[in-house]
């Protein structure tokens, strides 16, 4: 549905934080399926940890929420451009089910609840087999910055 370059006429995050590899699906308003593939190569096994990789859960969040700008930016239109960033507003009832290890391939799937006065509010998962590793509620915003 969107592979790695039209993702990055999207976010506007870079290695090493873009965490978004493919869109699968993706339902304008609605709901958005993305990929991230985990790999040992990533900076943060070094330090998290040497001797058990883990990926640090706030990645895991913050790939969801780069999966729901995917979403919002797509239902609005909205191409990339230098003045128009993506905020985290809160985040509510994040809960860790499992461990992300190298290997794993994260499935992201986020489902717009509601827009309010531009505040966007998600549901949110982050699967890996078909287990869930990761749930929680996102809201994030839209700002243009001069």
């Amino acid at each position: 549905m969107m592979d790695i370059h039209q993702i990055l006429k999207k976010l506007p995050h870079r290695y090493p934080l873009l965490l978004i590899d493919r869109v699968v699906e993706l339902e304008k308003g609605v709901r958005i399926v993305a990929q991230k593939n985990v790999t040992m190569n990533e900076p943060h096994f070094t330090g998290h940890f040497p001797q058990r990789p883990v990926m640090p859960g706030v990645l895991i969040l913050e790939a969801m929420a780069q999966a729901a700008a995917i979403l919002s930016f797509t239902t609005e239109g909205i191409e990339l451009d230098d003045k128009t960033v993506y905020y985290f507003a809160g985040i509510d009832g994040a809960r860790f089910k499992r461990p992300v290890e190298p290997g794993d391939q994260l499935i992201i799937d986020v489902s717009i609840d509601r827009v309010k006065a531009g505040i966007y509010k998600y549901s949110a998962k982050a699967l890996v087999d078909g287990n869930v590793v990761c749930e929680a509620q996102l809201m994030c915003t839209q700002r243009r910055v001069e």
